[in-house]
């Protein structure tokens, strides 16, 4: 549907019970509010509807509703595949429910919908506390959380949704419920993890952790050729590492900085980053094996602020540049593995792209599968294959080679992906079976009981219904 296809006066009744501003085409900020962090997405909604708190979110989906519109729910809009906007519907923009606010008493932080990690960031490390969330700071919380959550404290304190402590969510219906261990639990229990796909969450509260001002950061850079030797390293030495630590080896081309010394800048390289959250003294030993594999072209690596380490990567990844990426769980890093990420890494269409080897574990891995809808909790690393470009011309190409890749690495891998590094829809059905593997059977039952009709389907596309498919590909 258009704007134009949308009754006039039904749209004047919705601005009557609607407190933000509602934007059709051709009104003054459509154009910036329709446009997403992933500069490949181009879609026009016939109404993006900004939210200033639950009852518009509450207005918004009726709205929807009575419209038959699709609805996309945008928080940072970081999402990959583009799940924040959607073509001829009505977005349910958060950006503007971004408050913090901080209980010490209880040891939470309560968050809007639309809040960025920067935002959460900034004002948790003000009371030396912070809570597990990504490494890229512009990411919207809600879509991080909902998909688990991965970051530089994930091996200490578990997934960005295994600190959920409750969610409100706007429902199909277009009622405001909390969901908590005491309060719809079987709907708590699936947004952790499930995406998504059961409501709009209008805000979180996390548990909160103790963290001093300064973390040790590693960010050693190593050349190309020592790519296959980096990775056999990092492939016995991270499974057993403290959880204070958590690493990633990045096939990746070096900066332009004066920091990389002249012959190497703009080079492939394998540069391995990591964050120690343990007692900054130890930070330099700890991480040392990590960063004497070979001989480095540089290590950076040394004492940052925790804010500063969140906020390191930002610049390489920039609203408006075009990508495109796949991930796969793998059970083990083989040789063959190994030669294989060293391969696609050489392949690499473009500079900024990047193949990634996530050292996952730790804290993570102690929650049981069936506690939560997220369900690879054992594997102990994850394949990432982004490519990341700025030049239209050539989607086509890098398209191409993440998808050649991503279909090579499945050999090694166990099925399924982590949906905040999951790329574009292209799984199907079989896809969401293999990444909630056991769990898979009830997140349809949660989907059923809170959007029967499928209000909420431009996400994962958990569909309500009978489970026809889970209980032959469901596993993992």
């Amino acid at each position: 549907m258009t704007a134009d296809a949308l009754h006039p006066q039904n749209v004047d009744e919705f601005r009557k019970r609607f407190r933000g501003a509602i934007l059709l085409h051709g009104d003054d900020g459509y154009e910036g509010a329709r446009r997403i962090w992933n500069g490949m997405i181009d879609k026009r909604p016939a109404v993006i509807a900004r939210c200033t708190g639950s009852a518009d979110v509450m207005a918004a989906v009726r709205f929807a509703r009575e419209q038959k519109l699709p609805i996309a729910v945008r928080c940072g809009g970081h999402n990959v595949a583009g799940n924040a906007i959607c073509e001829g519907g009505l977005v349910v923009d958060l950006t503007a429910m971004c408050g913090v606010r901080v209980d010490r008493s209880r040891s939470v932080v309560r968050v809007g919908g639309g809040a960025l990690l920067g935002d959460i960031d900034h004002e948790v490390q003000a009371f030396g506390l912070v809570v597990p969330i990504g490494a890229v700071s512009e990411t919207g919380i809600g879509g991080l959380a909902l998909h688990g959550g991965l970051g530089f404290l994930t091996r200490k304190y578990g997934l960005t949704a295994d600190n959920l402590v409750s969610a409100d969510v706007v429902t199909a219906d277009g009622k405001l419920i909390t969901a908590d261990r005491e309060n719809h639990p079987d709907l708590f229990w699936a947004l952790k993890g499930g995406g998504g796909n059961f409501g709009v969450v209008t805000s979180l509260e996390f548990r909160t952790h103790p963290l001093g001002h300064d973390v040790y950061f590693l960010l050693t850079f190593y050349p190309a050729p020592a790519a296959e030797k980096v990775l056999t390293f990092f492939r016995s030495f991270m499974p057993s590492a403290p959880d204070e630590l958590m690493a990633i080896a990045i096939y990746w081309n070096a900066p332009q900085g004066e920091l990389i010394p002249e012959a190497h800048r703009g080079a492939p390289v394998m540069v391995v980053v990591g964050c120690w959250c343990g007692p900054l003294d130890q930070g330099e030993q700890v991480t040392l094996p990590l960063r004497q594999i070979a001989t480095s072209i540089a290590d950076l690596s040394g004492p940052m602020p925790y804010v500063e380490a969140q906020q390191l990567f930002d610049p390489d990844y920039p609203k408006g540049l075009r990508y495109y990426w796949k991930s796969l769980y793998l059970d083990e890093l083989s040789e063959d593995a190994i030669r294989l990420v060293c391969d696609a890494g050489a392949d690499r269409p473009t500079p900024l792209s990047t193949v990634e080897v996530w050292a996952l574990g730790g804290a993570m891995g102690r929650v049981r599968p069936e506690a939560t809808a997220f369900y690879h909790r054992d594997a102990p690393f994850l394949l990432t294959i982004e490519a990341n470009a700025e030049d239209p011309a050539t989607d086509e190409v890098n398209i191409a080679w993440v998808r050649r890749w991503h279909q090579d690495a499945a050999r090694f891998a166990r099925g399924g992906t982590y949906f905040n590094f999951g790329g574009f829809w292209e799984g199907g059905e079989e896809m969401l079976a293999q990444s909630f593997g056991t769990n898979y059977p009830r997140i349809r039952e949660v989907k059923t009981r809170y959007d029967p009709e499928n209000v909420f389907y431009h996400n994962l596309r958990i569909l309500a219904g009978p489970d026809e498919q889970s209980s032959v590909s469901a596993g993992g």
